[in-house]
């Protein structure tokens, strides 16, 4: 018995180890284009591998899986976060879980995460070839299984060998980026960190919360990148040109400006550029006020009337709006919206519905999550749910 892994990643190597486990004489081969194998792995989270997260607090996966969460929660009933962490502490990975609920190896070095795989491979026996493109299925007739592990795809026409043999496919756009904003007097504040916005596009019912980050190109942090996955289609049909506005306090008007209108009583004499109620870095709250009030920014808080006071609390609490200009001239991320459409799939096995023997799993579907561990957890879940079903199909001896 063969089977052919088709991509050197997360998916590919996970679902590689765990077949071989599962079945130790079906031979195993992974096949990888490139010469380095786990590449992604390497630099994700910075170069520390955030490979999971504790769900903790996520009521719905809708939150953490734009595409692909119903699937998500029904195979996660067989794999999920718990067996992650589990699999990779008995394999000899160390893990530590950050107060946001992301896991990292202990090492905080990705390459805790590599070594397991590729020691893994070679102590049960995986043969592994580099530098080889499989861009048609016939070329795997040999194998009786085959599993497409080989992540999202830039372009449409990377998916063209798979569309030809009946596989229905999204077109593949960019998920997990930054926001260009061409707003000089914005991007002089680079490097200010408010940990608690929201961050949404008006009149799409599209939004996301979190820390924010300003840079010298626009925005970025936890909050953008969960929008700019929520909206990627949105995004891409309107070619990255959208309003955003962001709630600088995560509060409803009301309540701020019940919080100004208190401050302005209790501080009468300070000045009003210079203090604030929210907590906010003192460049921010500056540059909001002027934003807001102009020449009257330099006024003392008891100076403000109630109008003022209530666009203030309008500005702070969702009415400042940007012009998104583009993404970011790089990836803070590397993750694909799109792929292999999941009508085109068994959803309790992943097998093909066009192809006996066919398989897919990892970013290579419509499934893609938000930063935070999300994505590899995807990778996870799928890889183990293709590694039981044909574990399960040759112990029920239909092996084709």
């Amino acid at each position: 018995m063969r089977t052919a892994i088709v991509g050197g990643g997360a998916a590919g190597f996970f679902l590689a180890i765990n077949l071989k486990e599962m079945v130790p004489e079906m031979e195993v081969t992974i096949f990888e284009k490139q010469q380095r194998v786990l590449a992604k792995v390497e630099i994700s989270g910075g170069g520390r591998c955030n490979c999971t997260n504790t769900f903790a607090g996520i009521k719905d996966l809708s939150a953490v899986y734009p595409r692909g969460h119903r699937l998500m929660k029904r195979l996660m009933k067989s794999f999920n976060q718990r067996d992650s962490y589990l699999w990779f502490e008995r394999h000899g990975v160390r893990l530590t879980i950050q107060d946001d609920g992301c896991v990292f190896p202990a090492s905080q070095d990705s390459h805790s995460i590599i070594n397991c795989f590729l020691m893994s491979a070679q102590r049960l026996g995986i043969m592994i070839n580099r530098g080889c493109s499989v861009t048609s299925l016939d070329s795997l007739n040999s194998f009786d299984f085959v599993v497409v592990t080989t992540g999202g795809s830039p372009r449409p026409e990377g998916l063209r060998w798979l569309m030809d043999k009946g596989h229905d496919i999204a077109n593949p756009v960019p998920s997990l980026f930054s926001f260009r904003i061409d707003d000089t007097s914005l991007q002089a504040l680079m490097g200010t960190v408010v940990e608690n916005t929201i961050a949404y596009i008006p009149g799409a019912n599209l939004r996301a919360d979190g820390a924010l980050l300003i840079t010298h190109w626009g925005m970025s942090g936890p909050a953008i990148l969960k929008l700019s996955s929520y909206a990627a289609r949105l995004l891409a049909e309107h070619g990255y040109q959208l309003p955003m506005a962001v709630n600088w306090t995560a509060m409803h008007d009301a309540e701020v400006f019940a919080e100004l209108e208190s401050f302005a009583v209790r501080h009468p004499q300070k000045q009003l550029s210079t203090i604030n109620p929210f907590g906010l870095p003192a460049r921010l709250w500056s540059y909001l006020v002027c934003k807001c009030l102009g020449e009257r920014a330099n006024g003392r808080w008891d100076s403000l009337n109630k109008k003022e006071l209530n666009r203030l609390a309008n500005l702070m609490s969702g009415g400042d709006t940007y012009q998104i200009a583009g993404r970011a001239p790089f990836k803070d991320e590397f993750v694909t919206c799109g792929g292999v459409t999941l009508s085109s799939v068994n959803s309790s096995t992943l097998e093909s519905r066009s192809m006996t023997g066919l398989y897919f799993a990892g970013e290579v579907l419509d499934i893609d999550g938000v930063t935070g561990g999300f994505n590899f957890q995807a990778a996870w879940t799928t890889a183990y749910t293709v590694a039981l079903s044909i574990a399960r199909k040759v112990k029920e001896n239909k092996v084709i």
